[in-house]
């Protein structure tokens, strides 16, 4: 029988590590101590005081949609972070509430790419960027990027790939999977490439806020055209109540309502006004604290699996993840990650998730756990590196 299922859904590939979580789970539930370190997700639940929020909205009787550009008192509250951080004078109008980082990745992939047309993203990256752009009939243009690039798009990049199908470029800072951070420079030249050739410069800012030993500039204190991706999964810790936001030029916000409105009518409301307690004083001090937790778990961890053998040539100042070479064992990554969930009980997710470039010799850890927990994860891996014997798969 010949598929009736859309080539477009065919063409966008599964997450391979979700494979080896079903794996991790069921060794979970039959008894075993597995150490998850695969997930992209906070271990600490939501702050007290964004469930309280949540609460009192549902208590209120506020469960009904709300405009498809979002609540306009969240919307006024992120833009006065935006003056609190980074300076920034954002007018509220631009900015719409999204479900998840992923609706404002959604409204952004389709106003801008037309079915052909591609956007430049860096290889190795994170996975749905370039399948939303697969969806919405458009393409990524995979750019190999590495150490002396420190992960990450350069204008002398987005230079040499350009060509008559591109029409703009998506970076993230800090990054999926390798933590990089893009600087005020960077970012100066990547918007002045892009601008040179007419194209749309994108940025994933959902790690914001998780940057260690500095804070990472927006891109908007230097390109006030640029679309910004952001997101209350991550920093705020709201992974669960699938809530984000685009920053869009002034121009673009009536097409974006518009996609909006047909795409998913509004964001969760109850997820809105949660959202209301993300910036009251007591809730940053809280997510501070949670900041400084993550940056002691990436200062033991970093210098342990390097001390394992594994090869990290940039250490990451953000998110919460290692990108590690483990070419040093022999084999290629996938195998190895099924070696340690098999044998020694710990999740790590392979390179292939995360584009072709020396894939199969990369693995990422997260560091979403305790720091007895990745005590206990560094001795385990340690065990299995012992027992990996490649040449016998």
């Amino acid at each position: 029988m010949v598929s009736s299922f859309s080539a477009r859904s065919r063409a966008i590939e599964p997450f391979h590590v979700m494979a080896l979580l079903a794996r991790a789970n069921a060794l979970q539930a039959a008894g075993h101590d597995v150490i998850h370190l695969e997930i992209g997700e906070p271990d600490f639940t939501t702050a007290a005081p964004i469930v309280a929020a949540g609460q009192a909205a549902l208590g209120a009787g506020q469960t009904r949609y709300t405009s498809a550009r979002g609540l306009p008192q969240l919307r006024e509250a992120i833009a006065g972070f935006y003056a609190q951080r980074y300076s920034l004078d954002i007018d509220p109008a631009r900015i719409l509430i999204t479900p998840g980082g992923s609706g404002a990745l959604l409204l952004a992939s389709s106003l801008l790419v037309d079915p052909g047309k591609h956007w430049l993203l860096a290889d190795p990256g994170y996975p749905c960027n370039r399948h939303f752009l697969r969806l919405v009939e458009g393409d990524a243009q995979l750019v190999p990027v590495g150490p002396q690039e420190r992960y990450q798009l350069t204008a002398d990049l987005v230079d040499r790939f350009w060509n008559t199908d591109s029409v703009g470029a998506l970076v993230a800072s800090p990054a999926n999977p390798t933590g990089t951070v893009l600087h005020r420079d960077e970012l100066s030249a990547l918007s002045a490439s892009l601008r040179n050739k007419g194209g749309h410069l994108v940025v994933d800012e959902i790690y914001h806020g998780l940057t260690y030993g500095m804070d990472a500039p927006s891109v908007l204190e230097v390109d006030n055209d640029a679309f910004v991706l952001n997101s209350f999964s991550k920093y705020f810790g709201m992974t669960g109540w699938r809530l984000g936001w685009l920053v869009a030029p002034e121009n673009a916000v009536a097409d974006l309502e518009k996609l909006a409105q047909n795409l998913y009518i509004s964001a969760p409301s109850m997820s809105q006004y949660a959202a209301l307690a993300c910036f009251e004083p007591a809730t940053l001090d809280i997510l501070e604290a949670r900041r400084g937790e993550f940056a002691r778990r990436r200062d033991y961890l970093l210098p342990a699996l390097r001390d394992l053998g594994f090869k990290i040539d940039v250490e990451p100042e953000g998110a919460f993840y290692l990108y590690a070479d483990m070419s040093a064992f022999g084999g290629n990554a996938y195998d190895f990650c099924q070696h340690l969930i098999e044998t020694e009980y710990v999740a790590v997710t392979p390179g292939i998730d995360f584009g072709r470039h020396l894939a199969s010799r990369h693995v990422r850890f997260s560091y979403t756990q305790s720091l007895p927990r990745l005590e206990q994860a560094v001795e385990r891996i340690a065990r299995g590196i012992k027992s990996w014997q490649p040449d016998a798969l």
